[in-house]
């Protein structure tokens, strides 16, 4: 046990730190806390399974599912700030994911509004699809910390309390570091569906933690409800991704690269992601697209 005359210094110094964080605008605070888990997670960026720096966490705790996946970009931050703000932005993001069918955004400041069809993994009528309002918030855009929040009170199949944050601070002149969180509630509705789909089709299906070894030390990864999170999580992550590498090509070229290098992406982590044939996938994403530009264009 620590004697008395060692305690008091490292609390004194704990105060202070406390003191000196406290006085800190919002912002300041968050990009700080940021860079701290930077450094935090330095070793799992630089050694991984995923072949890129990126590790990915999960929590299941009183009905609420959260996915948090830390990457670095290689973008620098004068690249990834602009990219990963604007509602048409995180449209054009968000319609990577396969059950993504159509976004399109409304309203200004508060009200903005990103409406997203969610569907499932083939191509479907939009009218099929069960709509979802995320609200739109540009928490903080400086010259060294984004922060951008989506939320929608409510989605398909009793589920709740959508949320997905993506934040952004400069790492070097290259890179940047990217940490995005996607979580959801869920109700009793959404609970015994989710029961009845890890017991039939998703009983096979894994995430990317590794919660142990087989007896040839294979990884034995995280399933049930955590699994369907990180997997979630991934698929919004390497959205992201995409559209990050696609931002410097000429507008008329960015969809079908961002298309191509998503499910080029997913098949990289087959084992957890692959839902479908990469030509299946690229044939319904230029459906898709083109339904959801052809509606942008007669709203506007």
């Amino acid at each position: 046990m620590r004697q008395l005359l060692s305690v008091r210094p490292c609390a004194a110094l704990l105060l202070a730190c406390s003191a000196w964080f406290a006085g800190l605008p919002a912002a300041a605070q968050d990009a700080q806390a940021l860079r701290a888990k930077h450094a935090a997670v330095k070793e799992q960026l630089a050694n991984n399974p995923f072949g890129r720096p990126m590790t990915i966490e999960s929590v299941e705790k009183d009905g609420n599912l959260k996915g948090d996946v830390y990457a670095v970009a290689m973008q620098p931050f004068a690249v990834t700030a602009p990219a990963l703000q604007g509602m048409d932005h995180w449209c054009d993001i968000l319609m990577l994911h396969l059950n993504v069918k159509q976004c399109s955004w409304h309203g200004s400041g508060n009200d903005s509004t990103l409406s997203v069809a969610v569907g499932r993994k083939y191509d479907q009528p939009v009218k099929d699809a069960h709509k979802v309002d995320f609200n739109y918030h540009l928490i903080t855009t400086s010259a060294d910390y984004l922060q951008v929040k989506l939320d929608a009170d409510e989605g398909p199949l009793g589920t709740s309390d959508y949320r997905i944050v993506l934040e952004a601070i400069p790492l070097d002149a290259k890179t940047s570091f990217v940490h995005m969180s996607y979580s959801y509630s869920h109700g009793m509705a959404a609970k015994i569906a989710m029961q009845a789909y890890l017991s039939t089709i998703g009983r096979d299906k894994v995430g990317f933690s590794v919660v142990g070894r087989k007896p040839d030390g294979s990884p034995v990864y995280m399933g049930g409800v955590r699994g369907v999170i990180e997997r979630n999580a991934m698929r919004y992550y390497l959205a992201i991704d995409a559209y990050l590498t696609a931002s410097t090509l000429p507008p008329a070229e960015q969809p079908e690269k961002r298309i191509r290098e998503w499910v080029a992406s997913v098949e990289r982590y087959a084992r957890q992601l692959h839902e479908m044939e990469p030509e299946e996938y690229l044939e319904m994403k230029r459906k898709e697209i083109a339904r959801q530009q052809a509606a942008m264009g007669k709203s506007g």
